[in-house]
């Protein structure tokens, strides 16, 4: 199923909107000041050319521990983003969900965009991963989540 939801997908702006991602990514990468933006951009242009099947979900939600885009410096750089490349980004996301929202058959479609176009906002500290690691990531916080809650 998630394979016949890509190739629609791809055609109902995946295509469009995931050069996008990767035109932002490779004018950030030029300017060599923004290769951690540049890299955020690939990554998560490619889930936009496929999303289904895959999810974006946070590092530290992921790994349970901080890297430098899940600190501080992540939101600085999620700021200068946002400022830069991510409201375009996002827009672009949401012209495409309003197109797709207009026949029964894009609503899926419109929603994802949605999801996009938040990720646009603040790509940094981002990973994609396949459905099942990001829903076993989400099991196992939760479960020292309740174990840290039993202790105490």
């Amino acid at each position: 199923m998630a394979l016949l939801g890509n190739i629609l997908w791809f055609i109902f702006g995946g295509l469009v909107m995931g050069l996008g991602w990767w035109l932002a990514g490779l004018i950030a990468f030029i300017t060599i000041i923004g290769i951690p933006w540049a890299r955020a951009c690939f990554v998560i242009g490619r889930f936009a050319f496929f999303p289904f099947g895959y999810e974006a979900i946070n590092r530290r939600a992921l790994k349970q521990k901080d890297d430098i885009g899940t600190s501080a410096f992540g939101t600085l750089g999620n700021i200068l983003w946002l400022i830069f490349f991510g409201w375009w980004l996002a827009l672009g996301h949401i012209f495409a969900a309003i197109a797709c929202f207009i026949i029964i058959i894009g609503i899926p479609f419109g929603i994802q965009h949605v999801k996009l176009a938040v990720i646009a906002l603040m790509p940094i500290g981002q990973t994609v991963v396949p459905k099942e690691v990001a829903q076993a990531a989400r099991q196992k916080n939760a479960e020292e989540y309740v174990n840290n809650l039993r202790k105490k």
